[in-house]
């Protein structure tokens, strides 16, 4: 079957997480993705933990499908090289901090001029205007002035980063919706589109509900743990063996939870016979439910509250996480690649499904500029002679000579 954005072709001058995630998710779909990489180091992540035989992990997962191109943007030749690539390519995603391509000869106005269609895509902490934009940021700093990590936690706990890299992820996902926009916003105009991302634009709307509650309310919303602010029970709850997660979404739900207690008797108590009384009193709510589920096993409880059609599910480490038969037979969340240096090794695959349509890993991810070569003889009619004379000039690296 055909994936969706084949034909499509991404110069990714991105590194770590945000814009390589994007750039992961644009490859899955069946974008051509060419990884420009500096000299020696290449992209940071690939000094990354956990090692696989000398090679992150960390990289291979949210590389893989990409192809890796070595040059060197500061010299003149580089930057000529680059802009050719550019000629060739439907979008180009960075994610240096603000200024740094323009410092180098590459920022949107020169681009644009070489390729009036290409979508130009950048994500940095704050944006690329307005007076922190030259920040600095990383994940952290983002979720802190995202507001995030201030209702992230227990209200005797000091702020909590949400456990993964939410707003590099966050990041990704809104730039990647954003260049699917303008790829088809292009069909229509014919022109290209400068697209500016913010992590923290992004974490700040991702807080959904809790930032109406400052700005209807005058309200500043606190820690609460894993309870919701507008929903009860809506929370995790201590079993015999583990904990468990229990979602009631109406009063409907809750009638349905109490018979599975065995507490018909507090369907319509006066105290928690509404939602916005059980808000209210979650504390005593949290104590009923609690007292119940502390009596039995996470297996028990799940297959009980199943029965009556409760949301409910076993709180998963990362363990249980790869031995769910759902999550990894029937959804292919885990798919194994072969990867150079490596050997077959298990990576994440993709959450896009379509019926006419395929998603999937596209392969390995590069070794450092493995496809040096291949990518300017074909896509710049470069000869042999020609890239080996740039590789001894410092210009571009082929690493491929040095592949097995």
């Amino acid at each position: 079957m055909r994936k969706p954005l084949e034909g499509i072709r991404v110069i990714d001058l991105t590194r770590v997480l945000a814009g390589p995630y994007c750039t992961m998710l644009l490859a899955d779909l069946g974008a051509e993705v060419i990884k420009i990489e500096r000299p020696g180091v290449g992209d940071d992540a690939r000094h990354f933990v956990p090692f696989v035989k000398g090679q992150s992990a960390y990289f291979i997962n949210i590389n893989r499908g990409k192809k890796s191109v070595v040059i060197d943007l500061k010299k003149p030749k580089g930057r000529e090289l680059f802009l050719r690539l550019v000629e060739k390519a439907d979008v180009l995603v960075e994610n240096f901090a603000p200024g740094t391509m323009e410092r180098l000869g590459l920022g949107y106005d020169i681009v644009s001029k070489v390729n009036p269609r290409i979508i130009y895509a950048s994500i940095s902490g704050f944006g690329q205007e307005g007076p922190y934009r030259r920040k600095p940021a990383y994940d952290l700093i983002a979720q802190a002035m995202g507001g995030i990590m201030s209702i992230t936690g227990w209200p005797d706990s000091p702020p909590t980063r949400v456990g993964t890299a939410i707003g590099d992820i966050l990041g990704a996902l809104y730039v990647t919706i954003a260049i699917l926009a303008a790829l088809r916003a292009r069909e229509v105009t014919g022109r290209g589109e400068r697209i500016d991302i913010s992590m923290v634009d992004c974490v700040i709307q991702a807080c959904e509900a809790y930032n109406m509650m400052w700005l209807v309310e005058g309200r500043v919303p606190t820690r609460i743990g894993n309870r919701y602010e507008f929903i009860y029970p809506y929370d995790t709850f201590r079993a015999r063996d583990g904990w468990v997660a229990i979602g009631v979404g109406n009063d409907e739900m809750w009638a349905r939870l109490c018979k599975a207690m065995g507490r018909e008797d507090l369907i319509n108590h006066e105290d928690f016979n509404t939602n916005m009384k059980r808000v209210a009193n979650h504390a005593r709510v949290k104590e009923i439910v609690e007292e119940w589920t502390s009596r039995l096993s996470v297996r028990e409880i799940v297959e009980v509250l199943e029965k009556h059609e409760i949301p409910v599910a076993p709180v998963y480490t990362m363990k249980d996480v790869w031995s769910d038969e759902h999550i990894v037979k029937w959804r292919k969340m885990l798919v194994r690649v072969e990867q150079p240096g490596v050997g077959v090794m298990p990576i994440v695959g993709t959450p896009f499904k379509f019926n006419n349509l395929a998603a999937e890993v596209g392969g390995p991810a590069p070794l450092l500029g493995q496809h040096t070569r291949e990518v300017l003889m074909k896509l710049l009619n470069m000869s042999e002679e020609e890239i080996d004379e740039l590789e001894r000039e410092g210009v571009v690296y082929c690493g491929d000579k040095y592949i097995s």
